[in-house]
């Protein structure tokens, strides 16, 4: 079964970045990406995260606060 995620923190190190990404158990995960890897990353999030801001029910509860 998948785990929540916790956080994840994004740090450069020379030409690669280092991903930390911690569950919800406290577990973390290393990894590096280039900035190839980041962009792409990037453009999935952008098409996964589109959605027509008119639809409260796909508002979470910040963006509700933010619009009043």
């Amino acid at each position: 079964m998948a785990k929540a995620l916790s956080r994840f923190t994004i740090e450069r190190d020379g030409d690669e970045y280092l991903l930390h990404i911690e569950d919800e158990d406290g577990d973390t995960v290393e990894l590096t990406a280039s900035f190839e890897q980041l962009d792409l990353i990037s453009e999935s999030l952008e098409e996964h995260l589109a959605f027509d801001v008119d639809d409260p029910d796909l508002l979470g509860d910040d963006e509700e606060e933010e619009e009043e």
